[in-house]
């Protein structure tokens, strides 16, 4: 008879056993190598290592970037993130304790007559062997409980372990989130303001033009006078200088614009900024990018994107370790009885403890959902650590090119203004004597004003690439 009560006991075990066969996981070997250098530059170390109090010498936007740190609201958003980043490694951490709570409870049941736990009370009354405290209240049984209950899974495949790992390694990415915040943080104030010094220097400029055109309206007038120019003349001057007047008001409107952006990145309502001179500004004499592997090191999205790889992948194994039995443990201690004032009565003390080990066997279907999931969630975070990869590599490849190109540029932007301005005073002269029309006067000055508002804007432009540079290889955040 004995031999009949092993064959479920082995066909449960094979079962058991049979269910715990766990699939491979998806294995990261298709992570991207970086080049050595940086279009053939081999610079031992790069600027985004430089802490940005050093690396921008402008006191005025020192500050501001200060005040930004401090007051962003995006960036403090990124603080409370990394907050609940952080509960969830205490939640995780949790999990893996015994849980155990207080309890005060009450209840009753009224048994059938003709049930066995009817009959059985119905009968125990009866028995000699209690006394009036044991006897059980009929019809209606009360049951009344007041102590400690308490419930822990034994972490013996090393799940739980996984997902507080995991927990902790988006505590870290979340940390570096904030960072990614910050150098985009410090890169926008930047950028804006230099935008503002160039929009300064683009309505000094105007306004150059404008009481340069405003002499020229009048020279004309005189001209006209004498019987030298007509009234034609007099309205294409005229109308030059309405035009260069419109353009004032138009950088006063950029102006107050890019002031209100910066003031919301500042975190304040709209003020005045205020900032230096374009004249004041000195570009580094070289620009140093490092070698590939120190972006790694240094960019936090980069630095981010691959923890979230690592947490992905401890999702997944984590997943696959949950088709393994899992080792519960219960246990009440307490006091317990079916008479309220017996309830504390030392001989109503109770205890119990049960262990088992519980294995999905059938309808399996939302764990293997799981993790079809956690691979598909960490196939991504590779790809997503790949792109990451090349999008630096991208940004820094392009903010090099443009430092250099903007240099040329400007070098011939300068002689442009140069020739600009002699063939200027050359028109005016030649009006003057009767060899030159006032077409080619007016033609003279608006190419003048246009090539002047150029070179402004190239110089800013090689800025703001400096700036985007020293973004991409990840500076800013220290």
């Amino acid at each position: 008879m004995a031999t009949y009560k092993i064959y479920p006991l082995l066909a449960a075990a094979t079962i058991l056993v049979s269910s715990c066969k766990l699939t491979q996981p998806v294995q990261h070997k298709a992570a991207v190598s970086t080049p050595e250098s940086y279009a053939g530059s081999t610079d031992s170390s790069g600027i985004g290592q430089i802490k940005r109090n050093i690396f921008f010498t402008d006191k005025n936007l020192v500050s501001l970037i200060d005040t930004a740190v401090q007051n962003n609201l995006d960036l403090k958003m990124a603080i409370q993130r990394i907050e609940m980043a952080n509960s969830n490694i205490m939640l995780a951490r949790g999990v893996m304790l015994p849980s155990v709570s207080a309890e005060i409870s009450g209840g009753g049941r009224k048994f059938g007559d003709y049930t066995m736990d009817g009959v059985g009370n119905y009968d125990t009354n009866f028995s000699t062997n209690i006394d009036d405290d044991r006897k059980l209240p009929a019809p209606f049984l009360p049951d009344y409980f007041a102590g400690l209950r308490s419930s822990w899974e034994v972490d013996i495949w090393g799940k739980l372990r996984t997902q507080k790992k995991a927990a902790y390694t988006r505590y870290l990415a979340s940390d570096k989130a904030r960072r990614t915040i910050m150098t985009g943080l410090v890169a926008h104030v930047a950028s804006l303001y230099y935008e503002l010094m160039n929009l300064d220097t683009e309505l000094d400029i105007i306004r150059k033009n404008i009481n340069l055109q405003q002499a020229a309206v009048e020279t004309i007038k005189i001209q006209k006078e004498a019987g030298r120019a007509n009234e034609l003349a007099v309205h294409q001057f005229q109308a030059q200088l309405l035009n260069t007047q419109s353009l004032e008001f138009s950088i006063n409107q950029r102006i107050v614009a890019a002031e209100n952006e910066l003031n919301l990145l500042l975190g304040r309502f709209p003020q005045p900024i205020k900032r230096s001179t374009t004249l004041e500004q000195t570009f580094p004499a070289q620009v140093q990018a490092g070698i590939p592997t120190q972006m790694l090191r240094q960019r936090p999205d980069v630095q981010q994107a691959e923890l979230e790889m690592l947490a992905n992948y401890e999702d997944q194994q984590a997943a696959r370790l949950a088709f393994l039995p899992s080792l519960n443990i219960t246990a009440m201690l307490g006091f317990n009885a079916f008479k309220s004032n017996l309830v504390f009565n030392p001989g109503s003390i109770a205890y119990n403890a049960l262990g088992g080990l519980t294995a999905p066997l059938l309808n399996r279907k939302a764990l293997k959902a799981g993790q079809k999931r956690a691979e598909a969630a960490s196939l991504e975070s590779l790809y997503n650590y790949n792109k990451s990869i090349l999008n630096g590599f991208q940004e820094v490849s392009t903010s090099l090119n443009k430092i250099e190109n903007s240099k040329s540029i400007t070098a011939l932007k300068r002689e442009e203004v140069a020739v600009l301005q002699e063939a200027v005073a050359t028109s005016t002269e030649l009006f003057r004597v009767g060899h030159a029309t006032y077409l080619e006067i007016i033609t003279a000055q608006k190419n003048v004003l246009e090539a002047e508002i150029s070179l402004t804007n190239v110089q800013t432009d090689q800025y703001l690439a400096l700036i985007e540079l020293y973004r991409s290889l990840g500076g800013g955040w220290e």
